[in-house]
């Protein structure tokens, strides 16, 4: 890790270096992306079916594209129970924490004939991406399907590629299972969000796509927003541990590597105000590097991505903290609750020394799905917002309509807008109003 003074420059600095890391610099895949997708608009599952024999090198065809009742029943005999009975533990608190993040639809009105409201449904089909592969995940499962669940979307459709046996992960299934999923396809890859987006013969066209994927996922879904929605371009993993003397150099050390171990893109920081505590953070991560299975990926992880930014007071610190607005930040301070305060752009913050990154990941119950490379500025944490729409109500009464109709044909009549000022005013034809002159004339300004 490179152990840096922190200044103003320093922070610049970095944070050029993490952009690096977004899909959006990754140009050169896009036409590659752009193929795979109009391949899928026009062929549908034909080249779903042939991707899949290129990539995965699994043999998909009509039969077998659906995951079967009989598949799921295997998978649970493939997993071991233990996993099952964790998996269902997690569910638990991943689903009570989703359950009151609810909203419902509300009803304003007034005695003078005004009712004004919003109503909230849920989406009606929502995609969800899961990566196949080396990459099995279903904890990631259990966070994209679950607020969906509770948002109440009618049908969810789950794309993952299959093994060369053309078989799913076994674990994954049953999180997608125990979850509640409705169906799931054999396909990944762009061309899994090119089904998603457009709709084939054997999938249908959803509204919106979630869940992680590499590259050519990221692009693909980039390509179709506004076409579907997304929830977002995710880039690599990131930790950062803000930490003051009183911290643990060891739990610190373990923390950052347990995001370094996602693959060598990803980005693990620590900002602190004690030097002393640098240096033995620094020992701790040598002497884990020795026994951690994933140890050659980490290492490049840390000599690309990985900072110990020594910073002068709390101040500065919480500064660089929000400047960077990491995925995950974990505040291991002396008053953890009281900095927390002051912490602006952030995707998930834990809190203490036991409250560690994986604790979020895994089972605490807020999702895991977070905004990176800096997004946490205005990006939020995957929730049941993302699988509703809101439509606005209104209702007007004559008597209330006719109390202002003047005031809307002036705002239409100043916009030039003519026809909206007539679609009012000819619900008041043949009745006498008097009608105050538009004028452009600025306050102040001298009549000509």
């Amino acid at each position: 890790m490179k152990t840096v003074k922190l200044t103003k420059e320093a922070t610049a600095d970095l944070l050029k270096t993490l952009l690096k890391r977004s899909p959006s610099q990754y140009g050169e895949y896009e036409n590659i992306v752009a193929g795979i997708l109009e391949d899928v608009r026009t062929r549908g599952d034909e080249a779903l079916f042939e991707y899949t024999a290129r990539f995965d090198k699994a043999q998909i065809t009509q039969e077998n594209f659906r995951v079967t009742e009989e598949e799921i029943e295997e998978a649970y005999a493939r997993t071991e129970s233990s996993l099952v009975d964790v998996i269902r533990k997690a569910l638990v608190n991943i689903r009570a924490f989703h359950e009151k993040q609810k909203t419902n639809s509300w009803f304003t009105s007034s005695s003078d004939g005004i009712m004004l409201g919003q109503k909230v449904m849920p989406l009606e089909r929502v995609g969800v991406y899961v990566p196949g592969g080396k990459a099995v995940y279903p904890s990631s499962v259990l966070m994209n399907i679950v607020p969906a669940k509770v948002a109440g979307v009618d049908q969810i459709i789950m794309t993952t590629p299959p093994g060369p046996d053309g078989r799913v992960n076994p674990s994954t299934l049953v999180a997608a299972h125990e979850a509640g999923v409705d169906v799931v396809y054999k396909v990944g890859g762009a061309q899994a969000i090119g089904a998603l987006a457009y709709g084939t013969q054997s999938v249908p066209k959803v509204d919106k796509i979630v869940g992680p994927g590499n590259i050519f996922v990221a692009l693909a879904k980039k390509a179709v927003y506004g076409l579907v929605s997304i929830d977002s371009i995710a880039g690599p993993s990131e930790i950062l541990v803000l930490a003051d003397k009183t911290a643990n150099p060891r739990y610190v050390a373990a923390d950052l590597l347990s995001q370094a171990e996602h693959d060598e893109m990803a980005s693990a920081i620590l900002i602190t105000t004690s030097p002393e505590l640098a240096a033995r953070v620094e020992t701790e991560i040598e002497g884990f590097l020795k026994t951690l299975s994933r140890h050659e990926i980490i290492r490049k992880s840390l000599d690309n991505f990985g900072y110990i930014l020594l910073a002068d007071n709390m101040d500065e610190a919480i500064d660089a903290v929000n400047a960077i607005a990491s995925e995950h930040l974990e505040i291991v301070t002396a008053n953890p609750f009281e900095d927390m305060m002051r912490v602006r752009n952030a995707g998930a913050i834990f809190l203490g020394e036991y409250s560690s990154e994986p604790l979020g990941d895994y089972f605490a119950g807020p999702n895991h799905v977070l905004p990176t490379n800096g997004t946490a500025r205005y990006f939020s944490a995957l929730c049941v917002d993302d699988f509703i729409k809101k439509s606005s109500i209104v209702y007007y009464s004559r008597p209330a309509l006719k109390e202002i109709h003047q005031d809307i044909i002036r705002f239409a009549e100043n916009e030039q807008l003519t026809a909206h000022a007539n679609s009012i005013a000819v619900r008041f034809e043949g009745e006498v109003t008097v009608k105050e002159p538009v004028t452009e004339q600025l306050q102040g300004e001298e009549p000509r």
